[in-house]
């Protein structure tokens, strides 16, 4: 039997295909275009799209275990039951679902509600499942380049109470693990929740402070602009997309995306190494632009 991996040509799924590869797990890889998708070697490419019905059920034949990641959509919601129904209909008992951090306190930003609706369900069918809930990525600010490297500024208006980012890599190495465990259990295990955070909790002007100092030249924080924002993303992105993402940092700025307790030590015990750290991400980053 395989592990079927959604989202697998995405910057998280697709380090979780070549982690499972690595551990020569049997890896189905979703993806609309399997003559377009390149993966390691062994991987299965599977052609599939979560509103087709037909093609999902073709896709989870000979599957026990599901990694299920879905891209925020506006039908991001309806992509995921009919994925996770149709998994249960198959008989899968190994699941790892990917959802959000305050996927639970969010409810209000129609991406951490879509995903805590899935949650729910999870929880009301009794599924054997991981669910990840990770927090805002690193790697989102690597596409800031132009403007942290032209014009000094740190854009995110993440705000004043703090943000736990992550690291991807964390991320798809603790999917991963669960994956496996999971896949290599002889029966199917109780359901769980793990957060997944970085170990420093920064501000806006946290953010700009370390970038200043890893590209040796001022760097300032944008400000809270919220407005400012959202018309900005709206033009290279749907406005739909635009206003979720201002709803999300309207809630950074009031609430924060803070870890709880214990997640760090969590984390670590999966891991077997502490989870990185924001600086060393953009030392890296900054060492790779230049």
């Amino acid at each position: 039997m395989s592990i079927l991996v959604t989202g697998s040509t995405g910057a998280i799924g697709r380090q979780i295909v070549t982690g499972l590869a690595a551990q020569g797990a049997a890896v189905h890889a979703l993806t609309r275009n399997p003559d377009k998708a390149t993966f390691p070697k062994g991987v299965h490419a599977v052609a599939g799209e979560m509103t087709d019905v037909e093609s999902m059920r073709a896709a989870l034949q000979g599957v026990d275990t599901l990694f299920l990641l879905n891209a925020v959509v506006a039908d991001e919601v309806t992509q995921a039951l009919i994925t996770l129904g149709l998994a249960r209909e198959a008989g899968i008992q190994r699941i790892v679902y990917f959802s959000v951090h305050n996927s639970d306190l969010f409810a209000d930003v129609p991406h951490f509600a879509g995903k805590y609706t899935v949650e729910r369900a999870i929880e009301q069918f009794n599924l054997p499942a991981t669910v990840l809930r990770p927090s805002y990525f690193m790697q989102n600010d690597a596409m800031m380049k132009d403007v942290l490297l032209q014009h000094g500024v740190y854009p995110m208006p993440i705000g004043d109470l703090g943000v736990a980012m992550v690291d991807t890599r964390d991320i798809a190495e603790i999917a991963t693990a669960s994956l496996l465990r999971r896949h290599q259990a002889a029966t199917p295990l109780p359901r769980e929740v793990i957060e997944l955070v970085g170990p420093d909790t920064l501000s806006g002007k946290d953010a700009a402070a370390i970038w200043s100092e890893v590209l040796g030249k001022p760097v300032s924080y944008g400000g809270n602009d919220l407005p400012g924002f959202e018309k900005n993303m709206a033009s290279h992105a749907p406005s739909w997309s635009a206003y979720d993402i201002r709803l999300m940092l309207v809630r950074f700025q009031s609430d924060g995306m803070l870890p709880k307790p214990g997640a760090i030590e969590i984390m670590t015990g999966i891991l077997g190494h502490a989870p990185r750290s924001y600086r060393d991400f953009a030392k890296e980053t900054a060492a790779a632009w230049r």
